[in-house]
This record gives structure tokens, sequence and C-alpha cells, in this order.
């Protein structure tokens, strides 16, 4: 198979679909694998690096659509890639279409096949391909955070780690996913005094098995997030609900109700965000006031440590990309139940239950699609 990696173009975007040491798998598989020129320098994966595993470098992201059948990306294609896209083409990355009815248009115009790496589903419900990049995020978040707590930033001014005889920051996270046990962590090795809230006990439970007392565990029903809000002064967002919009957890008067200076990091705002204020943010302007409240709502949070990133999630994705390559496309969708439940559109039809109904439009199972 003719399988291509490009360059990424979205704003301070610098990972790359696959690593070098991915490429060569799938060359010595032999298959044919094409880099778009300068898709990994930023990183320190210059182009000799990729053409010594085997593959051959584009000129640019034309040529690499052009000759290509199954295109390896990171973000969702940018309007400037839309009219690269045709039928033919299998495009494998995260696009989070239910925050995007614009993209998800131009990809049903495309007639492509769209798997997406957030939907990729196993038999226990978890998510192994967003898994890595939730673990950056969910550190990230923290770091974001902190940051954004300084005066500077328009935050309160406050340590997350406190200083002797001075108080640790209070930390609220909204969620024990992946981000949010990440996040909870990291904020507990600063020294901040965390609440973590959550839907499930069972997850609660976990937690609490496994922090103890450190971490603060509440059930996240509303007088619990009201309660939580009005003593935070950082807040996590880390609610997932695969291929559908964000749940709408802290609506516009409870953002106003929270101290002033506070800081909301959205990490739900690929999928829409948590907040009714948040909106997506870039990370050359990474930040917002609203409601006198600093919102961090940058929609490629991994994107700033994009080496760690790059490696982390070629590591996850390989072994799939290595069975579309051997098998193709229909045969491994019809194989591997994993995959189906990532593919999000086929030849203009939305094929997960999940993105139809966020969007409204009619749903196809993936077999009714691909026959």
């Amino acid at each position: 198979m003719r399988i291509g990696v490009p360059k990424e173009t979205k704003d301070h975007e610098y990972r790359v679909g696959l690593t070098p040491a991915g490429v060569r798998e799938l060359v010595q598989g032999g298959h044919e694998v094409m880099v778009e020129q300068s898709a990994g320098h930023a990183i320190g994966l210059d182009d000799a690096l990729y053409e010594a595993a085997g593959a051959r470098v584009a000129a640019s992201a034309d040529a690499l659509y052009d000759q290509c059948e199954l295109i390896i990306k990171v973000k969702e294609p940018q309007p400037e890639e839309y009219r690269l896209l045709r039928q033919g083409h299998t495009l494998f990355t995260y696009l989070h279409l239910a925050a995007d009815p614009r993209l998800t248009r131009a990809l049903q115009d495309s007639g492509c096949t769209a798997i997406a790496y957030e939907t990729v589903t196993d038999a226990q419900g978890r998510l192994p391909l967003l898994a890595p990049m939730s673990e950056v995020a969910g550190r990230m978040a923290i770091q974001a955070g902190a940051h954004s707590l300084e005066m500077v930033r328009g935050g309160r001014g406050v340590l997350l780690s406190g200083v002797p005889g001075v108080e640790p920051g209070q930390v609220v996270v909204l969620g024990g996913g992946v981000v949010g046990s990440n996040a909870a962590r990291i904020a507990l090795g600063l020294g901040a005094r965390v609440t973590l809230l959550d839907h499930s006990l069972p997850r609660l439970r976990e937690l609490d098995e496994r922090y103890g007392p450190q971490l603060n565990t509440l059930h996240a029903n509303r007088e619990h997030i009201e309660t939580a809000l009005l003593q935070a002064d950082l807040v996590i967002g880390a609610v997932l609900l695969p291929g559908a919009s964000s749940p709408k957890l802290v609506d516009r008067d409870q953002v106003r109700s929270m101290k002033r200076g506070s800081v909301i990091v959205d990490v739900s705002i690929d999928q829409g965000g948590c907040f009714a204020t948040s909106r997506p943010t870039t990370h050359a302007e990474p930040t917002f006031i609203e409601e006198e409240v600093v919102h961090y709502c940058v929609t490629n949070m991994p994107g700033a440590v994009a080496r760690t990133s790059t490696f982390a999630l070629t590591n996850a994705t390989l072994p799939f990309v290595l069975e579309l390559a051997n098998k193709g496309v229909t045969g491994t969708l019809a194989d591997n139940r994993m995959l189906a439940a990532g593919m999000n559109l086929h030849r203009g039809q939305i094929t997960h239950a999940a993105l139809a109904a966020s969007l409204g439009q009619p749903y196809v199972p993936v077999a009714q699609a691909m026959a």
C-alpha cells in the first residue's frame, strides 16, 4: 500500500504522523511510504532520517495526496487541505467531528473514508489511540493552569504548591478518566489540594485506592460541582463522550461565581468544551478572560510538546497502520472491531452513531456503508 505522511498545518502543530522507526516497519513490510518535506524537521526528525528508514520525501502536499491511498496525520485537515482529499483516500487521524460540522461536511463531500483515532474503541470500552495524548494533555493541563495563574497572564497570583506558612492552591478536576487522573497526579505532586469529581462511583473508588486521603473525590452532581468551583483556583475540564459533543457541566452563572483571576483549562474543547464560556484557542493566543476568569482552551495541547507526543502517538497507532496496510482497509474493517468503531465517515455517510446524533444526521452502520 502507498502511505502518505503530510506535514501538519494547524497553528503551532509540530507533531508528525509517523516516526522514522514507524516508517521502517512499514517499508520492511513491503509498503511504500511518502513523507512530506520537512514534516518532522521542527522536532529533530529531519528528511534524511526518513529517507534512511526507506521513505520517499514529497516536495509538496499535493504530490503526496495524489500518489497515496492511506493518509496518516495527527490533527484534523485544515480548510486549505480539504481540496486534497478524494474518494479512495483513507484518512487516519484525530478528527473530533462532533464539534466541527464544517469539517464533517468537507469530508463527506470528498468521499473519503475517515477513521478517527479518538473513537477507536477496544472490547472494554477503552480508547487506546486517545489515551497517549490524553496522558500528555492531562499532565500539561496543570502546567498550563499554573502558568495562567500568574498575574501577568491575568491570574490571581497563586502558586499551586504554596510555600511554608502559605496554603497551596486549590485544584478541581472534572472527570476521572485518563486526562483527569493524570491532571490529578501532577497537581498532587506539586503539593496542591486536589478535588476530583466524576459520575462513576467505581472510578472514584479506584482513584481513592490509588491516592488515598491526598485526593478528595466527590460524585459529580450539581451541588458538589458548584461548591467545588467556589473554592477553586484552577479547574480542569476533562470530560469525554466518545464521538459526541462534550456535555456542558458548568454554566455561565457558575463560572461567574468563581474567584476573580481563577483559571479554567478546558481539555474537552476538542469536543466542544464542558464550560458554557469556553471557545477554542491556539498556542499563539492560548487564553482569554470571560466573567473575570482566565480560560485556556487550546485545541491541540500536546502539540506544545511535539517530540514526546509524536513518539507516544506512533507507539499506539503503528499496529493499526500496519494492519490497514497489510490487509487493506475493507478487510481490516471487516475483521477489526476496534478500527470499525473508529470509522466516522465513508463516501459521505456517517458511520458513527454518537457523531450522527450530535450533528442530527442519519447514521449508517459500518458494514452497510462498506457494502
